[in-house]
């Protein structure tokens, strides 16, 4: 059966993509919503990229672009004016810069070109909105003055997390930001910060990212269902190594 399927954050964590892949039978006839930061925090950044290059050539997948990926690309064509390698460094960097020592330039190029093709945001026929971060204009993401929030933000998740359940949407007082979606998926802020380690919706958002970088697990959720599925927690799978941590 089709589905839809929306994936975390992934910071290098291949084998947890791996995992969490088969854990969920993603088959080619699925659609596959990457929500951005395929690197910085493990070892594996490269590999990342390699296999959802290869992946989309099977199947369905839309990949949005996350913070980390802007840094990456502009860390690869020298864009770094701008670019303070060591917080770079301090935020999963420092690993993903020891891994591209072993890769060819004829790869850095095929990941340039996936990086600078991400989307800002996918929005689909059911007015369900996909975003790495989230957005600050009043009217929505086709009025965002600064495009770059769009994978920066955090007022949007803050927003959903303070109000929860506890004014009614008809009411005059609920933003008007969390009334234009049907729904918002969006990662970037883990949920491990309010000491989760599953999705967590609040008012109409959906945020994917449950730590991977860190301590936590991958997660894939079917955004029709609402099931989920889970990787073992990134510094399981990584032991040698500090990720984000």
């Amino acid at each position: 059966m089709h589905r839809i399927l929306v994936i975390g954050d992934i910071h290098g964590g291949l084998r947890a993509l791996h995992q969490v892949l088969q854990r969920a039978q993603v088959s080619r006839e699925d659609t596959l919503i990457f929500l951005g930061d395929y690197v910085d925090g493990w070892s594996e950044s490269p590999q990342v990229l390699d296999f959802l290059i290869e992946l989309n050539q099977k199947q369905s997948c839309i990949f949005i672009r996350g913070n980390h990926d802007e840094l990456l690309l502009d860390w690869l064509t020298g864009n770094t004016q701008n670019f303070d390698e060591t917080i770079w460094y301090k935020h999963g960097g420092e690993a993903t810069a020891v891994a591209y020592k072993t890769v060819s330039e004829v790869t850095k190029s095929k990941h340039i070109a996936f990086l600078q093709n991400l989307k800002d945001y996918y929005l689909d026929d059911h007015n369900r909105l996909f975003i790495h971060a989230g957005f600050t204009n009043l009217n929505g993401v086709l009025y965002e003055y600064f495009p770059k929030l769009f994978y920066w933000d955090r007022t949007l998740w803050e927003t959903a997390l303070a109000l929860g359940e506890s004014i009614s949407r008809d009411s005059v007082f609920y933003p008007k930001r969390l009334k234009l979606y049907h729904e918002i998926y969006i990662g970037h802020t883990p949920v491990t910060k309010i000491g989760e380690t599953t999705p967590i919706h609040k008012a109409g958002v959906w945020n994917i990212d449950t730590g991977a970088a860190f301590k936590g697990p991958l997660t894939i959720l079917d955004i029709d269902t609402k099931s989920y599925w889970q990787s073992e927690s990134l510094a399981t799978l990584y032991f040698n190594e500090k990720g984000r941590n």
